[in-house]
């Protein structure tokens, strides 16, 4: 008998964002075995990715994942391996890939953009399921994209494709983290529609986050209806552009701001439909997601098509 150990039937899914971290074991039709979640904590590349290997260590037990996925914040260098996400300020150039594969064991490993697992994770389980060609938003501590078109994931040379967050909507706009102005992001991402209702006057004595911004333009707030009808243009702006680009008809919004539900996607599609004029669009629909770890679950699919 041989000593190796086991390979389970199983794929390890990773999910690295600016606000949160996932890791899961998931098998090949997209159940999740066992999983969990934590914040992202602050601190140098180190600090991070310790944290990430207690989160995989606890999460993969005993068990030999037979490949691993992994969706990271933005941008990476997919040939390499490396990621620079422009919300964990410790982690440039730093060696993902490489490390998470020390860590676990010498298997396949795939990297992709967090935004890119997200449109995945809906395209294969969740709300994009009955179509092959649609556009992954997640709106959160940034703005992420991903396309899936014609049932493949648009990836781009450098592995950054559909980076929706960076479209520049506004020439005048307003600085992003980026470097760039007038980005989608600069508006709609949720501590960027925060300040801009605090500059307005909006409980700037207050530690508030997007969740209470979101309470508030439920009630009716004036100031942070307004902050989300800013973002939700940005957003609209960014999404039409991207249809008449690839002549797209399904949009899937997720992230912790789609938590806002109507304060957010009635603006959204009002804004969309205003923009898209074009007569092959002008059917173009906006709908929440469906899953609560879409992009864990498409970090796994690419994981699954490394060795499928």
């Amino acid at each position: 008998m041989s000593d190796e150990p086991v390979k389970q039937d199983t794929v390890l899914g990773i999910d690295i964002g600016g606000t949160k971290m996932a890791a899961a074991l998931v098998s090949a039709d997209g159940e999740i075995l066992t999983g969990d979640r934590i914040l992202t904590p602050p601190g140098d590349a180190d600090v991070v990715f310790a944290a990430l290997g207690e989160l995989i260590e606890r999460v993969r037990g005993d068990a030999t994942p037979i490949a691993i996925g992994i969706g990271s914040a933005g941008p990476l260098d997919q040939e390499h391996g490396l990621v620079s996400p422009v919300n964990i300020t410790g982690w440039r150039n730093f060696p993902l890939v490489e490390r998470v594969r020390e860590l676990v064991g010498d298997v396949p490993v795939t990297l992709g953009v967090d935004g890119h697992c997200f449109a995945l994770g809906e395209f294969w389980t969740g709300a994009g399921r009955d179509t092959d060609t649609l556009l992954g938003i997640v709106v959160s501590t940034g703005v992420g994209g991903g396309l899936v078109v014609d049932g493949k994931p648009v990836i781009g040379q450098s592995g950054n494709a559909a980076h929706i967050g960076h479209v520049v909507v506004d020439l005048d706009g307003e600085a992003c983290a980026c470097g760039s102005y007038g980005c989608v992001e600069a508006y709609a991402s949720g501590p960027r529609m925060v300040a801009r209702a605090k500059r307005r006057g909006w409980r700037i004595d207050e530690d508030a986050d997007a969740a209470v911004l979101a309470a508030d333009a439920a009630a009716g707030d004036e100031l942070a209806l307004a902050a989300f009808d800013d973002g939700a243009q940005a957003l609209a702006a960014g999404i039409v552009a991207t249809a008449v680009t690839v002549d797209l008809t399904t949009v899937v919004i997720g992230g912790g701001v789609s938590k806002a539900g109507p304060v957010l996607f009635d603006p959204v599609q009002a804004w969309v439909k205003r923009l898209a004029q074009l007569p092959f669009i002008t059917d173009l629909a906006v709908e929440p997601a469906q899953l609560d770890n879409a992009g864990l679950l498409g970090a796994a699919h690419q994981a699954w098509a490394a060795v499928g």
